[in-house]
């Protein structure tokens, strides 16, 4: 059957069944939006940092306080990662398999950092920990300092990342049912045997990609860590607080060189979601 008669053009997908000319300014208006806000902006990144030659880029990432902010970042991430890893697993296995008083009201709250805005977060933290908060007092008695140090930015990349692992996962474990754990315990199985050989195995690519937005999500907060680190250099600057510093002080060169290593970041962070999806597709039956 020729592809142009009435009955294949009806066979054909919605999209596909639109004039030509409009499917061409559909994608052109598509690739025109991803090359003004997202090829340009990186290219010009790249473009300034390395404007002044190599050497100058090589000079800007390795100062001292550049790599203070780089070490701090990855502290952040390898510390908020695996807690909402546990924490996000855990939830979506409490909502999707069991019934309890304020079941609505976790899933609500999971939802919580997306809604409130990182710097109201921060906020929040530091009334809890800072000097004159809640708990400033007890932590002050008691020697401990959360707000201006490294704990409360911890505390704060933790916050405002935790809902992206539990996002990922509960829709996976809400779509299967729970036969195979069933058939597990019937079987005699532990609780903890069922998880590491049945529930884990089938949700291990929810798993993965979340860590992999959270990871994102953790280098790169702005917001909530600005209120709480203080600004200190060489202590508690992340890496994007690090541009900002040296944007304002007119080291473009410098800011550029820095925000080029979190593109960086991002753009691996891309090639792995990318992968990991292409293999979840390649080992799904």
């Amino acid at each position: 059957m020729n592809a142009s008669s009435p009955s294949a053009r009806h066979s054909l997908p919605p999209a596909l069944r639109e004039p030509v000319l409009v499917r061409a300014a559909l994608i052109a208006v598509g690739l025109a939006f991803l090359a003004l806000f997202v090829l340009v902006p990186v290219a010009a990144v790249f473009t300034q940092a390395l404007e002044k030659g190599s050497l100058a880029y090589l000079r800007a990432v390795l100062q001292p306080e550049v790599r203070a902010a780089m070490w701090l970042t990855l502290l952040c991430a390898a510390v908020a990662v695996p807690l909402n890893v546990a924490f996000g697993v855990a939830a979506a296995w409490a909502i999707a398999r069991y019934e309890f008083p304020g079941k609505q009201l976790l899933n609500a709250l999971i939802d919580l950092p997306f809604s409130v805005s990182p710097v109201i977060s921060g906020l929040s933290l530091t009334l809890l920990f800072g000097a004159q908060g809640f708990f400033g007092p007890w932590l002050a008695a008691h020697g401990l300092k959360v707000v201006f140090a490294v704990p409360g930015i911890v505390l704060a990349t933790t916050f405002v990342t935790f809902p992206f692992v539990a996002k990922e996962v509960l829709p996976v474990l809400q779509a299967q049912n729970a036969d195979q754990e069933e058939a597990a315990l019937t079987l005699g199985a532990r609780g903890w045997q069922v998880f590491l050989r049945v529930t884990l195995p089938r949700i291990k690519w929810a798993v993965l990609y979340g860590v992999i937005l959270c990871n994102a999500r953790a280098m790169g907060e702005f917001g909530a860590v600005s209120v709480v680190s203080g600004h200190i250099r060489g202590r508690t600057n992340t890496l994007p607080l690090q541009v900002e510093i040296l944007y304002n002080e007119y080291d473009f060169a410098g800011a550029f060189a820095v925000a080029s290593m979190l593109t960086l970041l991002a753009l691996v962070t891309l090639a792995a979601k990318k992968l990991l999806a292409l293999r979840a597709r390649e080992v799904r039956p």
